[in-house]
């Protein structure tokens, strides 16, 4: 894995180590356990610091930007796995919510004919089914009044993201 200062002298320096082979798989972990910064091996100081004494300023400013390109990249793909995870759970989360949904459905369903089936013992089979299927009209009418209301208070648009969008173009300028 690319860290810090990768960039640096190869040679030299108290305790230099040669670079180790990457493992096949990637773990994004800092690893604090080496005593040199970078894949090259650049000298660490008595403070934990690298020791860039006799590197020109292109050279540090050219690790530090090959080093964020390499962070940058690791996030993404980092982001990438952690995003693919979670969408596998939630897929999973949704199936398990369409096989309840199916089996309430089924419920519903079944006592609905029992209620039918009960009622047709004191009244007409035809006039027990009717009165079933008011009973789940008005049900029906009431979750779509409850729906609609509900419905008619979603914003589509995204009021804080608009407005500290807004306040980015003024955080750019100086002052």
């Amino acid at each position: 894995m690319s860290t810090p200062y990768s960039g640096g002298q190869p040679g030299g320096g108290p305790g230099y180590a040669p670079p180790v082979a990457e493992p096949a798989t990637q773990n994004y972990a800092a690893d604090y356990s080496q005593p040199h910064s970078g894949a090259m091996g650049t000298p660490m100081t008595d403070e934990g610091r690298p020791d860039v004494e006799g590197n020109s300023v292109g050279a540090l400013i050219g690790e530090v930007t090959k080093d964020l390109s390499t962070l940058m990249r690791q996030e993404l793909e980092l982001a990438k796995v952690e995003m693919k995870a979670e969408a596998k759970k939630a897929g999973q989360g949704a199936g398990m919510f369409g096989a309840a949904g199916f089996a309430g459905y089924m419920v519903a369903l079944f006592l609905s004919l029992a209620l039918m089936w009960a009622l047709a013992s004191a009244i007409p089979t035809g006039w027990a089914g009717l009165i079933v299927a008011v009973l789940w009209g008005i049900v029906g009418a009431v979750a779509f009044v409850m729906g609609r209301k509900k419905f008619q208070q979603v914003n589509p648009k995204p009021e804080r993201t608009v407005d500290t969008l807004s306040q980015v173009p003024g955080a750019l300028k100086p002052h």
